[in-house]
């Protein structure tokens, strides 16, 4: 059954879910994020946000999380290539780390957006 078309794509469900776990049982970064999530998510529903609010929140959200993910799989590749402190390591990990910067000032420019006026 794995083998069909159908299969694969549930076996891939199962993977993508197993990563998403293996993430929030073992990261503190994205337990942070997810618990600030968590917080907007209600400061949405208690301010009555708006249908693009919340469509604008969601991507800033799930940006925010997805960049953190690759940001530690590139730190866990990047370990398990050279587990030894190296320069070029170091800078691979800091870009990724900018990226996670990066969507991170972007979902705060767009929580401003949306919850200043509310205040």
């Amino acid at each position: 059954m794995w083998k069909t078309f159908l299969g694969k794509r549930i076996l891939g469900f199962k993977y993508a879910f197993k990563g998403a776990w293996m993430l929030l049982k073992n990261e503190a970064s994205i337990q942070v994020q997810v618990a600030i999530s968590i917080f907007m998510t209600f400061a949405g529903f208690y301010f009555e946000i708006s249908t693009t609010e919340w469509i604008f929140q969601i991507l800033a959200i799930g940006l925010v999380l997805s960049i953190e993910g690759l940001n530690t799989a590139a730190e866990e590749i990047a370990n398990f290539v050279h587990p030894d402190f190296h320069n070029k390591i170091g800078y691979i990990k800091d870009v990724a780390a900018g990226a996670v910067f990066f969507a991170a000032v972007a979902a705060i420019v767009i929580g401003c957006i949306i919850y200043i006026p509310k205040f």
